[in-house]
């Protein structure tokens, strides 16, 4: 405890100097009057697939959304039910085609009209540039007739909607918009005026906003990718609120001068199995594996019970489709001991590691370091495959990509996803479980998963598509290709003079039109 205090300290001095770019006190006016505001977060950045706002690029929709510089068709609530934001109605012809009426009023902060020609174009920009949002919304064709959009899918897509309620569906002025340097037009409260990644954006109030006025003059997002670094801010008055804190520092902000805005949410800390490596591909070592990981353990301990200990790939009591309904490994470290014994994996030399054919039994386990639990979960992991007689060697890395990217370099990729970002089990199926998808880290391939996926994606009625989702949760499962870990319980804090810093359960409107301060 004395070093970490010291290095909360250390820290504070350090960050006294190096914000005073932001301004000190921000909190205050200056002498011109202006309500001013600073956002420190550890996940805006190059890491997190995070470099600019521009939605139709990787996962940059998350901070245009984010940041209150885009919004999207629909809008979700706690519960994640679809509700309309731009698009005042929708509705489908039992097929491939979806009629969607737009807000009156509404302008980019360019001071263009959004109108159905607008949407089309960014919608149309959106599926030449981005990675995922072809085949997640299979758009065949658009119309724009005034404020009405008709779009044509490919094939049935049940889910159009809640995809079009994704970060990377913020609509934006694609004229008006400065893709090189990563700054978009949007139609929310605020607009951005510099952006340096991995460093800071800021942003304005849009004059030509359509529903309120922006309370803050200026607002700053600044990337502190160091939990204490990002403590010390908070404390010091260099930052207003933060966003990702580490779970250590809390109690140094439950007083009276804090305020915590917390939620439950799916987003998910889990394992990917890479399904190439010889090691992995033994079925009894990734059992052994689920069996030998502490969930609950990782949760109460080094989480200090913020979070919840995962079953499947979303949150007991999500929906129709929550991990409750799936039966996963539970943690039996005995069991998980015979398991190897029995497949031949013994300790001859008695150094507390298995061999097998004159091979020690060491994972190689890949994490970064951006969000908090990860390095945690890591550390926890190492501790009780210990136990069973499995090693791991831990990389924890900000450079995960150039790793990703050599599928001999790793065992295990442990991860965090926002497994039902829509509302919506399909996201999590298709982006991960799906063979040559960028997002099966793992490289799992299932020809019965994937005919399921493909059926639960033209699949209309809810109830069979929860059927779909819980069937696939338990393949996969069955497989032991995914370890789901626990979810996270999410903590925004700020100081006490700022009100409508809400945290939501979708992990995206953070920056609203009523966000203040005193």
């Amino acid at each position: 405890m004395k070093k970490r205090l010291l290095a909360v300290l250390l820290a504070a001095t350090m960050t006294m100097a190096s914000f005073t770019g932001c301004g000190a006190n921000s909190a205050k006016k200056t002498e011109n009057e202006t309500k001013t505001m600073v956002i420190g977060d550890t996940t805006f950045n190059a890491e997190n697939w995070e470099e600019t706002i521009n939605p139709h690029v990787t996962y940059n929709g998350w901070p245009c959304i984010r940041y209150g510089v885009g919004e999207t068709l629909v809008h979700y609530t706690d519960t994640m039910e679809l509700e309309p934001w731009l698009a005042t109605s929708w509705e489908n012809d039992g097929d491939c085609t979806w009629t969607i009426t737009l807000q009156d009023g509404v302008k980019f902060s360019s001071g263009r009209e959004m109108d159905a020609e607008a949407v089309k174009q960014c919608l149309e920009h959106l599926l030449e540039n981005h990675d995922r949002a072809p085949s997640d919304t299979k758009i065949a064709s658009m119309e724009a007739d005034g404020m009405t959009l008709t779009i044509t899918t490919s094939e049935p897509n049940p889910a159009l909607m809640n995809y079009l309620g994704d970060p990377y569906a913020c609509i934006i002025d694609v004229d008006a918009s400065d893709f090189e340097n990563g700054i978009v037009a949007g139609t929310g409260p605020y607009k951005a005026t510099e952006l340096v990644t991995d460093d800071h954006l800021t942003l304005v109030p849009n004059e030509y906003y359509w529903n309120g006025t922006p309370k803050l003059d200026q607002l700053t997002i600044k990337t502190i990718s160091d939990g204490d670094t990002l403590a010390a801010a908070l404390q010091s008055g260099d930052i207003d609120a933060a966003y990702g804190m580490a779970y250590e520092s809390y109690p140094n902000f439950e007083n009276d001068a804090y305020q915590f805005s917390s939620i439950q949410t799916s987003r998910a800390f889990f394992c990917s199995m890479n399904m190439t490596s010889e090691v992995m591909q033994d079925d009894a070592v990734r059992k052994a594996i689920a069996m030998g990981v502490d969930k609950e353990g990782f949760v109460d301990t080094l989480l200090d019970g913020h979070g919840v200990p995962a079953n499947g790939a979303f949150p007991d009591g999500f929906s129709k489709f929550g991990g409750e309904n799936v039966t996963a490994a539970s943690y039996d470290p005995e069991a998980a001991k015979q398991i190897l014994e029995e497949a031949g994996w013994v300790d001859n030399d008695g150094d507390g590691i298995r061999e097998k054919d004159g091979k020690d039994l060491v994972i190689r386990w890949l994490t970064y370091p951006s969000r908090q639990e990860l390095p945690l979960l890591a550390e926890s992991a190492q501790a009780t495959l210990k136990e069973i007689g499995i090693a791991v060697d831990i990389n924890c890395t900000a450079n995960r990509r150039d790793f990703l990217a050599d599928m001999s370099s790793f065992d295990i990729y442990a991860s965090a996803l926002v497994t039902a970002p829509s509302g919506d089990p399909q996201y999590f199926f298709t982006t991960s479980c799906l063979p040559e998808m960028d997002y099966n880290f793992g490289a799992y391939e299932n020809p019965e998963v994937t005919n399921m996926i493909q059926e639960l994606s033209t699949e209309f009625d809810t109830e069979k598509r929860a059927e779909y989702a819980i069937a696939l949760q338990q393949a996969i499962l069955d497989d032991n290709a995914y370890l789901f870990c626990s979810f996270l319980e999410m903590n925004m804090i700020s100081k006490a003079n700022v009100s409508n810093w809400t945290a939501h359960a979708c992990d995206y409107y953070e920056v609203t039109v009523d966000l203040d301060i005193e």
